[in-house]
């Protein structure tokens, strides 16, 4: 089989509270875009699984990618005595905010599903890609909206949006972002600052390893728990296809954070803003950014732009053009 493992953006994501598994507790609704890695899936008659990918920067160990994971876990939960050849091709970039490696593992599921023959539904599936990673189950349901709650692998798909269709411009420094780092500088931020907030004070949280010491402000921290606007009132600009509402509603309470040690993810929102995009917002934990547009022919008028600057300041930054999908 070949499948394709599409990316996603976090329109809106509000993190609520550490949970005793270590993960958060978030709100966040995802859009699936049409940038993808190309995932090969063949069977084998004997139980080896082998899994080989195509960009430097992945575990050299295949046995610690995810992928390779979803595939072990389905063959030792139902006791298969099959195997499988997995190739990744991937175009995603690794360690964006985009789910790239959580896409490819859910494809695997979907594909081993039927190679095997197993029949699980996607309700199994999810309940079973939960296991292997936060974003997994959301690229089992095949949709492009979903809602999603708990450690985001409580997944409500947003049939009322199956219309909308979103183009962005889509920005990925040269960086890669520490996931669990960003949340638990959002944990020190969150416990630290919230007490102090009347004051206005610039205030630091514990040192990193790096010895980065974080400091927000208390316009920076208010956003990490009191958005303007609730997840509700993004669904309901998706569902009128309202590009005004659907602005003002975007939300990413990690954003404050990943800008504050990656300073980088601010120059490029300043860059968007530059060239007229005025609704932008980080996906996931970064470092990803993107804007919403009005059109592929706005788009591609504004790329256009921006490679020409980013030749002129010898920025190394990938750039695409994406849309729902």
């Amino acid at each position: 089989m070949v499948l394709r493992a599409y990316a996603k953006l976090n329109l809106y994501l509000k993190v609520l509270k550490k949970r005793g598994d270590n993960y958060h507790n978030i709100e966040t609704i995802f859009e699936r875009i049409n940038l993808f890695d190309t995932v090969l899936v063949n069977k084998r008659r004997d139980k080896k699984i082998n899994l080989v990918a195509s960009r430097a920067g992945l575990p050299q160990n295949p046995a610690k990618n995810i992928a390779y994971k979803s595939a072990e876990l389905l063959q030792k939960k139902f006791k298969i005595n099959y195997g499988a050849d997995i190739k990744i091709i991937k175009r995603i970039p690794i360690a964006a905010g985009l789910g790239g490696g959580s896409s490819d593992a859910a494809v695997v599921l979907l594909a081993l599903n039927k190679l095997w023959g197993l029949h699980l539904t996607k309700e199994n599936l999810a309940s079973l890609a939960k296991n292997i990673g936060a974003d997994v189950p959301f690229f089992i349901y095949n949709c492009p909206f979903a809602y999603a709650q708990a450690k985001g692998d409580k997944i409500k798909p947003l049939t009322d949006c199956k219309k909308t269709k979103l183009w962005h411009i889509l920005i990925i420094p040269n960086k890669r972002v520490i996931t669990a780092m960003v949340y638990k500088q959002w944990d020190c931020a969150r416990l630290k600052l919230t007490p102090r907030l009347r004051s206005g004070s610039m205030v630091s949280v514990p040192r990193l390893r790096s010895g980065l010491v974080l400091s927000l402000s208390k316009d920076e921290v208010e956003p990490l728990t009191r958005p303007k606007y609730d997840v509700k009132i993004l669904h309901l600009a998706l569902r009128k296809r309202d590009p005004g509402l659907l602005g003002k509603a975007l939300f990413n309470s990690l954003e404050p954070v990943t800008l504050s040690l990656y300073p980088e993810v601010g120059v490029i929102r300043n860059e968007l803003s530059r060239i007229g995009v005025k609704s932008i917002l980080m996906s996931g934990s970064g470092p990803a950014v993107f804007g919403v547009l009005s059109s592929k022919k706005e788009g591609l008028a504004l790329l256009r732009q921006l490679r020409a600057r980013m030749k002129k300041r010898k920025k190394s930054w990938q750039v695409f053009l994406v849309r729902t999908h």
